[in-house]
């Protein structure tokens, strides 16, 4: 059987779903394995080194030929289509946000993963890529900060005088949030993180952090399905920010990681609770791209913020694409969940699903024609009988290529 690595047209992505290392891997299970020329090159993987592994490079990938495709970014609803009735996918989707694609794959007969929906136990590890890409961004967020920071992170005393740390504040403790909180505190910062979860205290104190405890925590139950933060009720959200608008007034830097699979952002800081940082301070919101923790914030934009007192402003960063800044690691973690997943469902060089396997079950979005992933299906269904269309549109620029794009040559 055929698999295809798409190279991703999403504008700012720069990963790739397999890396010469996994194309082994891949080839190992018995697959053909065809990578779309130029995939790797942003990532630092060149098609010579595709090709030293056993992958065939083609100019374009021709879907029909294919029994499987691994890509990073959610699929254009025509790629879906294109694609064979009995195939395969495997990669980020998005599903909440992409129903077009999800009923195109429903359609077309395809079998559809959602690395997204890889359950959070322990013999699936190895494919989550949410975690793998949050370890990611939450270093990055850190450096980016860094550089817009004025002044140093770390404390210096010298015969000049004495330069104390930069206080760095963490909002939420997922994966995300503690690689935040070890690469500031290896920077040398002060740094102190909340997470609406108790059990997290241990955590942020393992990376180095100091938990501040807030009275909210207790009032109502804080975790969801899956280990993530459950989102507060509006009072309770109310009365958390209350309570973080002091902790906030006094950071240098404040960076947000909150965010709630298939939802969007909660919002944890107001544009009143930046105004009140000291002039030159950073936030940098690791959930821009699902709407914001913070108020105001626009993804892949800096915006200026006054000051309350009129001295300054507050540089707020939304932070897009985190992961794929750092492609050449991303893409390695990326790869390595992809391979483990496909290892998981193919047997001898061909699908072998097995759904009396949780994780298979629990990371299937559609098969023989069904959305079986409840909460989408409840969606779709519901947009068609709104009568809106979930027509396939135009693409969006997603992994792979429109149909009308591609040439003979990729038939590889």
């Amino acid at each position: 059987m055929r698999i295809g690595i798409a190279r991703e047209r999403r504008e700012g992505e720069r990963r790739v779903a397999a890396t010469p290392d996994t194309v082994r891997q891949l080839a190992g299970l018995g697959l053909d394995v065809v990578i779309e020329s130029g995939a790797g090159d942003a990532s630092g993987h060149p098609d010579a080194a595709y090709r030293e592994a056993g992958a065939h490079v083609v100019p374009r990938l021709d879907h029909a030929t294919l029994g499987l495709l691994a890509h990073v970014r959610p699929l254009d609803p025509a790629v879906a289509a294109a694609l064979p009735r009995g195939a395969a996918s495997v990669g980020l989707a998005s599903p909440s946000s992409e129903l077009p694609t999800v009923r195109a794959l429903a359609d077309g007969g395809v079998t559809s993963f959602a690395l997204e929906l890889v359950p959070r136990i322990s013999r699936a590890q190895s494919m989550d890529a949410l975690t793998s890409q949050a370890l990611v961004a939450g270093y990055r967020s850190v450096l980016e900060a860094a550089m817009r920071l004025p002044r140093f992170f770390p404390l210096y005393m010298t015969a000049a005088g004495t330069v104390p740390p930069a206080r760095v504040l963490v909002l939420g403790a997922g994966v995300a949030g503690l690689q935040a909180i070890g690469t500031a505190k290896r920077l040398g910062a002060r740094v102190s993180a909340n997470d609406i979860r108790p059990a997290s205290a241990d955590e942020v104190a393992s990376m180095g952090g100091t938990f501040i405890r807030l009275d909210v925590e207790a009032a109502e139950k804080t975790e969801g399905a899956g280990g993530y933060a459950r989102e507060l009720t509006a009072d309770r959200g109310a009365l958390q920010r209350q309570l973080l608008a002091p902790h906030v007034a006094e950071s240098d830097v404040l960076i947000t990681t909150a965010a709630i699979p298939g939802r969007h952002a909660p919002l944890l800081v107001t544009r009143d609770m930046v105004a009140a940082m000291r002039p030159g301070s950073v936030v940098v919101d690791l959930a821009a791209e699902q709407g914001g923790n913070v108020e105001g914030t626009v993804a892949g934009e800096d915006i200026e913020v006054p000051t309350t007192d009129g001295r300054g402003h507050v540089t707020l960063v939304g932070l897009k694409d985190p992961a794929s800044a750092l492609p050449a690691d991303a893409s390695r973690l990326y790869a390595k969940n992809v391979a483990n997943l496909v290892a998981l469902i193919v047997r001898e060089g061909q699908l072998a699903l097995d759904f009396d396997d949780d994780v298979v079950a629990g990371a299937c979005l559609t098969h023989d024609g069904e959305v079986r992933h409840p909460p989408t299906a409840e969606a779709i269904e519901a947009l068609v009988a709104s009568g809106e269309e979930l027509a396939l549109g135009e693409p969006a620029g997603g992994g792979g290529v429109r149909p009308d794009e591609q040439v003979e040559e990729g038939a590889g």
